[in-house]
């Protein structure tokens, strides 16, 4: 009985572990969420943030936590930006997780600026118009971190 025992967990251990030490990429893509968000305008949409430094950031990180109104980007996206905030649970779809490697490297910085400022129609993220371009712009920088 031990003999089938180590033949057959011990193979289990070794994969486990290989993912665990390697990473498993499967399980990485399955962090992407699907939105119908209209793209941005093409003006926009291929923009690169002006705003990316440490100050940047941290204005941004302000804004993010508890600066933006009339709601804070962590109420809904979360203090680690996994789209797990308070106010998150019962939202469908989920609010976006700006730590998915996997889908965050394909979403444009102006796209990202586009819905912070416009909103997300068919998603409870609503538009920040009220924010300088500067600040969606700092937000849009610190967004960024989770998923570096």
């Amino acid at each position: 009985m031990k003999l089938l025992n180590k033949t057959i967990y011990l193979p289990t251990i070794v994969i486990v572990s290989i993912f665990f030490l390697m990473g498993n990429p499967a399980l990485a893509e399955n962090c992407v969420q699907e939105r119908k968000t209209p793209q941005a305008p093409q003006d926009i949409y291929k923009q690169a943030n002006p705003k990316g430094t440490p100050e940047d950031i941290a204005a941004g990180e302000q804004l993010y936590a508890k600066g933006a109104k009339p709601l804070a980007c962590v109420q809904c996206h979360g203090v680690t930006g996994k789209g797990d905030g308070k106010m998150a649970m019962g939202m469908k779809p989920k609010p976006r997780d700006f730590s998915c490697q996997a889908m965050m490297k394909d979403i444009p910085d102006g796209q990202l600026f586009w819905v912070i400022k416009n909103g997300s129609k068919g998603t409870g993220m609503m538009g920040f118009k009220t924010l300088s371009d500067d600040r969606i712009w700092q937000v849009v920088s610190y967004i960024r971190k989770f998923s570096n």
